[in-house]
């Protein structure tokens, strides 16, 4: 019996009842629906310096990058949600892309996302939907050789799409988007995940 695909679903914000955890919340439950094993995490228990290289060669690699590093590795894709800031990602999230990207004892460059696969979504209060980071994370997870679904999801007004601090979305139309972006990342890494473990292992 195949195994279930294994995914890391995490959000870019570091508030505690943050929109971008709620909505990767909603994705990952259609992801569970599908067959995958859904693990979150959030990126406050795993507080990081800003990237230095200096401050790397001299203390060493930290030690919070290197336990999400074991995680990044552990799964086969990524349910990932960032609120815009000023257009991008935001800086908690790209620090830790920075760090976990980086060379380990434990793990080659960009090792830990080489190969894998991602869905990635955003949300504002406002009308556009924060849709303007999606491009800037997609090219950093591109870079790093992430296979990016295509579909992306922005999610606008995103304060009416939850009852107050409720983490159930209760707009039912974009509950369904979100849950279907969660299952169609499920779906890719069934068809594709057997494929990606024999090449890896060729390598």
């Amino acid at each position: 019996m195949a195994k279930k695909p294994k995914i890391l679903a995490f959000a870019g914000s570091l508030r505690e009842n943050a929109y971008s955890k709620r909505i990767v919340k909603t994705a990952l439950r259609g992801a569970e629906t599908a067959g995958a094993e859904v693990t979150f995490v959030d990126l406050r228990d795993y507080p990081m310096p800003i990237y230095n290289p200096d401050d790397h060669k001299k203390d060493g690699f930290s030690e919070n990058a290197l336990k999400l590093q074991k995680l990044l590795a552990e799964h086969d894709g990524f349910l990932i949600a960032s609120p815009e800031y000023n257009g991008s990602l935001s800086g908690a999230l790209k620090n830790a892309i920075d760090w976990t990207s980086r060379q380990s004892d434990e793990y080659k460059m960009i090792e830990v996302f080489k190969g894998k696969f991602a869905a990635i979504m955003t949300e504002s209060p406002g009308s556009f939907g924060g849709i303007r980071c999606l491009g800037h994370l997609r090219t950093v997870l591109s870079i790093m050789l992430v296979n990016v679904l295509p579909s992306e999801i922005a999610v606008g007004k995103v304060h009416e799409m939850f009852d107050g601090d409720g983490t159930e979305m209760i707009d039912a139309k974009m509950k369904k988007i979100l849950e279907d972006l969660g299952a169609s990342l499920v779906d890719i890494l069934k068809k594709t995940r057997g494929e990606v473990e024999v090449v890896a292992a060729a390598e």
